[in-house]
């Protein structure tokens, strides 16, 4: 698999280091209970299709990007650097 990096043009997975979904939580207040503690550090989506990914280009350009690619069929659509993904919406 190849994620298309911006700086880099398009480079193997193993160059990059997957951090998660590229979504925005809500911390819990410093005193939630323990449950919502439980909830928000542990229990994560885990969809079968299209999702939005945060990656690190730890193997090149030090890139932080958000891939979009499908978890069923390893396809990926494109990426775009963090930093204009959290402006474009």
């Amino acid at each position: 698999m190849q994620i298309p990096c911006p700086y880099c043009g398009p480079r193997d997975i193993r160059e990059f280091t997957c951090k998660g979904a590229a979504v925005t939580l809500d911390r819990p207040a410093a005193d939630a209970l323990p449950t919502v503690w439980h909830d928000y550090l542990h229990l994560r989506d885990n969809p079968a299709g299209p999702t939005r990914e945060l990656w690190y280009h730890g193997g090149g350009c030090g890139a932080w990007l958000v891939v979009a690619r499908n978890t069923a069929t390893h396809a990926v659509q494109g990426a775009t650097l963090a930093s204009e993904a959290r402006h474009a919406g």
